[in-house]
This record gives structure tokens, C-alpha cells and sequence, in this order.
């Protein structure tokens, strides 16, 4: 009986420290439309950064991108970075049917986790989940699931 108790606390202890998210913007490679790899490198100096990670079925996720599209303008001045899991084409679909407004601004990537990275490095527990870092890259702001987007503007 006490060994089951010490697996238990070793678990419960394991599993939050591998949950912890990273107070800096962790490496990652992710892929854009045209498969070039796109890296933590990539991300231009002196700007605020926006990573928001979704799932295209996720209606949570869903709800957060149609609320984003509406703050285009005070969303300006950051660059966003939307990630998923899912193929080009549903994160075509899903950006032409929930956050048409940020189609083609020049401060809205899209991007591929492919290679299944970005829960082991960002430790996301939800979708949608938002990473909001400072110039340096340093974390200001986190949330899994769904976000009220004037959280995200209040960190701004």
C-alpha cells in the first residue's frame, strides 16, 4: 500500500512538472504552405509575438479566431503565428470560414506542426491554446482553451 501511495505522488509530481509551460519561447520548426521550415529564428526582433495553436474542428477554436478577426487593428503590431496539427488545406478551410479578416495580413502566418512538436515544447492542455511572448521572446501571457481575445489585448 505504500509503494501504490509513492507511484501515485511520483506521478502527480511527474505529470506537473512536464506541464509546466516554458518561460521563453522554446525552438521548434514548424512548416509553412510551401513546406520551408520556419523557425523561432524566423520571427523578426522587436515585435510582440502571438502563437495561437488550433485544431480546425475545435469549435473553441473556432470562437477565438472569428473574436481575433475582429481586433485586426489592435492586433497590428504583433505578428501571430496560427499553428496546427492539421493539413494545409483544413487550415485553409478553417481560415476562410472563421477568420477570413486575417487571410493575407502581413503580420498572420500560417503554419504546420507536422512534425507533432509543438505539445511536448509549448505544453498546451487545450485547444485553442495562446502563447502571447514579449520582443525578446520571453512568455507574457498563456492560456488553454477558450480565451476572452480582450485578455489577450489587455497584455498588449
Amino acid at each position: 500500500m505504500k509503494s501504490l501511495f509513492f507511484a501515485l505522488i511520483c506521478s502527480v509530481f511527474c505529470f506537473t512538472v512536464a506541464a509546466q509551460v516554458p518561460a521563453s519561447m522554446p525552438d521548434f520548426k514548424f512548416y509553412t504552405s510551401n513546406q520551408t521550415g520556419f523557425t523561432k529564428n524566423n520571427i523578426p526582433a522587436g515585435k510582440q509575438s502571438l502563437i495561437v495553436f488550433f485544431d480546425a474542428t475545435c469549435p473553441h477554436c473556432q470562437k477565438v479566431a472569428g473574436e481575433l478577426s475582429k481586433k485586426t487593428k489592435e492586433l497590428s503590431k504583433i505578428n501571430i503565428y496560427m499553428v496546427s496539427l492539421d493539413e494545409f488545406r483544413t487550415i485553409d478551410y478553417f481560415m476562410e470560414h472563421y477568420a477570413k479578416p486575417l487571410i493575407g495580413l502581413k503580420n498572420v502566418t500560417l503554419l504546420q506542426d507536422r512534425d507533432h512538436v509543438f505539445i511536448p515544447l509549448f505544453a498546451p492542455s487545450k485547444y485553442p491554446s495562446v502563447y502571447l511572448y514579449s520582443a525578446e521572446k520571453k512568455l507574457k501571457f498563456n492560456n488553454s482553451g477558450e480565451v476572452e481575445v480582450s485578455k489577450i489585448l489587455n497584455k498588449l
